[in-house]
């Protein structure tokens, strides 16, 4: 589909890799031939999407958020066009559209990537074509691309740590993970893992495999559920599963235990409904925002422009604390997923304070999406 013509914690301000200085185009940098100057325009430009995944809300919604920012960007004469592709969860199918947009000329690509390592020789063939690459979200480890990434096993760290400082003496663990295989699971997973080993009273007791989205969550609980004691609390990733994990408890007639949640509007609005019946509840809700892929376009266009970019930013959570619930509730649509629109002076604010080893910009208020 073509568009145009023409509590965020101290841990996620380190940043993983940083490359500092920008060195003129060569065949083994991600790079442009107008990126060589500085403040190029980019006018004439083309910024594609390769995505890997979009059978979940959150990917849905990151689609959504790509194509606002693309099309103001066009409106604006920042850059001429922009196209998507979707591979279906293939790393090869993705590697051949890649090749595709390669032959096509695209200035810029990035890339929701399948996997961390299938993608890394169509990356290098799209450097080496001086094509900037920006890898996001799920991340491939081609060292010429830009990263914008999160660092998941914090998430990981952070969720286990509110569960095991909010709940009393022995307690029951269950973890609901992502898509098997993905890097983003695996780090999440470590994360939780680890934190946990520092708490001997609590048990990590399994784990199924939800997929990132409610019904995938649902079915594998319903399926451990009865082979279960009591649960006190499940973590899960990136949301869409909490509200499958609560459906499933009532399915069963259990008493639903403390579920982290993932900020999809559904678990927000559900946690609104737990808080206000007797006795309230607590929990945290956080995830990656979807608008990670609005940084990823601006990060792409500032590359062209010949903006100096650290090789490697890390993004801050999305935390949603009981105070801005409400706030979040009105304007997430139904179906939808909390997050903001990243503008391109959010982005520059974010590249300078990642260069200066500054703290990160403040998170953007709710806002309803155009």
């Amino acid at each position: 589909m073509t568009f145009g013509g023409r509590l965020v914690l101290g841990i996620l301000v380190a940043v993983l890799a940083l490359g500092f200085t920008r060195a003129p185009a060569t065949a083994g940098e991600a790079s442009t031939a107008n990126a060589s100057t500085e403040n190029a325009s980019t006018e004439n430009d083309g910024i594609a999407l390769s995505n890997s995944y979009s059978a979940d809300s959150w990917h849905q919604t990151m689609l959504r958020l790509w194509r606002i920012s693309a099309t103001q960007a066009i409106t604006g004469r920042v850059i001429a066009r922009t196209t998507v592709t979707d591979a279906d969860n293939s790393a090869a199918g993705q590697a051949a559209q890649i090749q595709g947009l390669i032959q096509a000329g695209w200035n810029a690509i990035a890339i929701d990537a399948a996997s961390p390592t299938m993608l890394n020789s169509v990356i290098r063939q799209a450097c080496d074509a001086h094509i900037v690459v920006v890898v996001f979200d799920n991340l491939a480890n081609a060292p010429c691309a830009y990263k914008v990434a999160f660092d998941y096993q914090s998430m990981g760290h952070m969720e286990a740590w509110w569960v095991a400082n909010n709940l009393h003496v022995t307690n029951t663990v269950l973890e609901v993970r992502g898509i098997p295989g993905t890097a983003i699971d695996a780090q999440i997973h470590e994360g939780i893992v680890k934190e946990l080993s520092n708490y001997p009273n609590i048990i990590l007791i399994g784990s199924v495999d939800g997929d990132w989205t409610d019904s995938a969550a649902r079915q594998a609980m319903a399926g451990i559920l009865p082979t279960l004691p009591d649960v006190d609390a499940i973590v899960t990733q990136r949301g869409g599963d909490a509200f499958g994990v609560y459906e499933a408890f009532q399915t069963a007639h259990r008493k639903p235990p403390v579920i982290v949640m993932g900020d999809r509007q559904d678990e927000l609005a559900l946690w609104k409904k737990l808080s206000q019946a007797p006795g309230g509840y607590s929990t945290i809700s956080v995830s990656q925002p979807p608008g990670v892929s609005s940084i990823a376009f601006w990060v792409a266009q500032q590359v062209l422009a010949g903006k100096e970019v650290p090789k490697t930013i890390i993004v801050p959570w999305l935390e949603i604390a009981p105070d801005d619930l409400d706030a979040w509730l009105e304007v997430v649509p139904p179906g939808g997923v909390a997050s903001p629109l990243y503008s391109q002076h959010w982005t520059e604010q974010l590249i300078a304070a990642t260069l200066a080893h500054r703290n990160l910009p403040a998170t953007p208020a709710p806002k309803a999406l155009p």
